[in-house]
């Protein structure tokens, strides 16, 4: 288990790596839903085992469904999980004055899926997670359910909430606002096909929803009638190790990623293109160029030959933490010139030095100046553990970059399981 504070080492010397992927969490958990409200068991191959995936699984567990989880031996991180569909009911249900308590974790896709599934169920349901989550919108997903004729009781539009279910509704329908979180489309569209819903995505335009692109494409796919579906390779995952490549090819050093994501389901999946393999743009949109891995490009724009402009970053403020001011506060600390002008950043590029990072319990703020670790000396990160909310072997695949991971208390290097969140 890693300690506290861990520092990276740079690698040494000049290496060949191969670095393979675990499953996207995104996918998995959309599949784990899509999974129970199949009408037979449905295997999903190569599905990411981390905090949020678990935090799922552990949930449809409680509401009665039967989810067997068996290694996959080509990746640790990774597992076959195999779900009993049920077809759209829920086997566990609470009542009104004794709702069955779920419990999210941090996992926001867990927190925004469920509730819509739980709608088509017969029964009372209350949905809560850590306190950061019960911070995270939630407010356009429960307008949506109101809209649809389901009862969902909540003080203030967030988590905790609880959720009573009625069963399906055909040709119910609602509209839902995707301005703050492209989850809320999607977790209706994940239950809609039973609910018999009608949903109408407002707040972005069809080319700014890559994640409800990726929801569409995957109901389309999937296995309903029962089978086995291959979850595809994190494409915002690989984006950490596609920029180690991009860190270390001025010494010498490549990193192969494998298997690469080219579905296109997935928005990071463009951050091959946009970042690593063509020349450094002047201009990076959260918006229409990249969805979370914009936080790995930048951290690498001090390294860029250029200033750089972020743009459309309004999200990030909105999630696991506020993260323009943890990008803006920790690449500052490192000696990098950053601007802040409402939802842009503007990073100069200039050297950096180590520094003693706080991670903000977000696991992509631990993951990017993890990643910056393999050119930056004396990079000391504070409560790395919360990789294990979607890659938990990540600094495991760091050390087989030739970067040294080591307890400064110690000064001792880490391996094994002292390397896994």
């Amino acid at each position: 288990m890693l300690p506290d504070l861990i520092e990276i080492v740079p690698p040494g010397q000049r290496k060949e790596t191969t670095v393979v992927l675990p499953g996207s969490k995104s996918i998995t958990n959309r599949a784990l839903i899509l999974a129970a409200l199949a009408t037979a068991p449905v295997s999903l191959r190569g599905a990411l085992w981390s905090e949020d995936t678990q935090a799922m699984v552990e949930c449809l567990e409680r509401l009665g469904f039967d989810c067997r989880v068996e290694p996959d031996p080509a990746e640790p991180a990774n597992r076959t999980i195999t779900v009993e569909g049920r077809g759209g009911t829920i086997p566990k249900a609470g009542t009104p004055a004794q709702p069955l308590e779920l419990f999210v974790e941090n996992a926001g896709t867990a927190a925004r899926f469920l509730p819509p599934m739980l709608c088509l169920g017969h029964g009372s349901w209350r949905v809560s997670g850590i306190a950061r989550m019960h911070e995270r919108p939630q407010a356009a997903l429960i307008g949506a359910l109101r809209q649809l004729g389901y009862r969902v009781d909540t003080p203030n539009d967030r988590l905790p909430a609880i959720v009573h279910g009625t069963g399906a509704r055909p040709d119910a329908a609602c509209s839902v606002s995707v301005a703050e979180s492209s989850q809320f489309a999607s977790a209706l569209l994940l239950s809609a096909r039973i609910g018999g819903w009608k949903v109408t995505v407002t707040g972005a335009n069809e080319d700014e929803l890559p994640y409800v692109d990726m929801t569409r494409r995957l109901i389309d796919a999937f296995p309903w009638t029962g089978g086995t579906y291959d979850i595809e390779a994190d494409a915002s995952g690989a984006s950490y190790f596609w920029g180690a490549d991009w860190l270390l090819r001025d010494g010498g050093s490549h990193v192969h990623v494998e298997p690469t994501p080219r579905s296109g389901m997935q928005a990071d999946q463009k951050f091959l293109e946009l970042v690593a393999r063509k020349p450094w743009p002047p201009s990076f949109s959260r918006r229409t160029d990249l969805a979370d891995s914009i936080m790995t490009a930048i951290v690498l724009a001090p390294f860029a030959s250029a200033t750089t402009q972020f743009t459309d970053l309004g999200r990030l403020r909105v999630q696991e933490c506020e993260r323009v001011k943890a990008l803006h506060a920790e690449l500052a600390k490192c000696g990098a010139r950053v601007e802040e002008k409402g939802d842009t950043l503007v990073v100069h590029p200039g050297a950096l030095h180590g520094a003693e990072i706080e991670t903000y319990n977000d696991h992509r703020v631990a993951m990017c100046f993890g990643m910056l670790g393999l050119r930056v000396p004396g990079m000391r990160l504070r409560r790395p553990a919360c990789v294990r909310k979607t890659f938990p072997n990540f600094f495991a695949k760091l050390a087989e970059l030739g970067a040294v991971i080591r307890d400064p208390a110690s000064g001792a290097p880490l391996a094994g399981d002292a390397l896994l969140a």
